[in-house]
């Protein structure tokens, strides 16, 4: 009953400004990502409430060399059935489907991947989580078979497809000595269905409210 999440959400996402001005004027031009590391699977990946953030992760990209004008651009989502790992019963349901997962690789004789750490990471924050990709990504893929069995079938199935994902994150160091805030703790979405974006936007820079009531407001 409770697993749809209708309501509206706004998202930053770090990008080159070029990838920023096609989406605005063409914003079908979503691109998806599909890296092994990709921390909740493959999708359109944003900062939830969280512009600074996306504009750091944009100027570190410049940083490394692999992007030359840093920029942000904001997007309206609408999660609908969202594996929301901020939800206990979706945690569960992720267990379950990595202690599955465990059991198909036994049978193959693989090894399973791991989430590894950056050589420059100080904090330890376990950047490549080729591990966590690969647990929701068989998720998904065990989901949807067993969806396309279902219409087989039946012509007809009950289960649903999750299309986005969201999870927090605690990142980097104590904000202060002893403290259990850390500095980059942030809530990050993967949009999997691209209806679940229903716009992008030009985020402005906005005016201190107070300045401008004071030119509108008559002594």
């Amino acid at each position: 009953m409770y697993d749809s999440r209708p309501n509206l959400i706004i998202g930053f996402h770090g990008c080159e400004d070029a990838v920023k001005q096609n989406l605005i004027n063409n914003s079908d031009s979503i691109q998806i990502s599909q890296k092994p590391y990709d921390w909740l699977g493959h999708g359109m990946y944003f900062w939830e409430n969280n512009y600074d953030r996306a504009l750091e992760w944009a100027d570190n990209k410049k940083k490394r060399g692999e992007i030359e004008t840093p920029a942000v651009i904001g997007a309206v989502l609408q999660l609908g059935y969202c594996c929301d790992l901020l939800d206990s019963r979706y945690v569960q349901v992720l267990k379950d489907y990595y202690r599955l997962m465990v059991a198909d690789y036994k049978v193959v004789g693989q090894e399973l991947p791991e989430n590894k750490d950056l050589k420059n990471d100080l904090h330890k924050d376990k950047i490549l989580r080729v591990l966590d990709c690969r647990v929701i990504e068989y998720m998904h893929s065990e989901i949807h078979k067993k969806y396309q069995n279902d219409i087989s079938l039946k012509g007809f199935s009950d289960l649903k497809i999750f299309e986005s994902t969201r999870c927090v994150f605690t990142e980097g160091g104590p904000a202060y000595e002893g403290a259990g805030i850390f500095e980059k703790s942030h809530i990050q979405i993967c949009i999997r269905n691209p209806d679940c974006i229903k716009g992008f936007f030009n985020p402005r820079k906005g005016t201190p409210f107070n300045r401008w009531v004071k030119g509108k407001i008559p002594n």
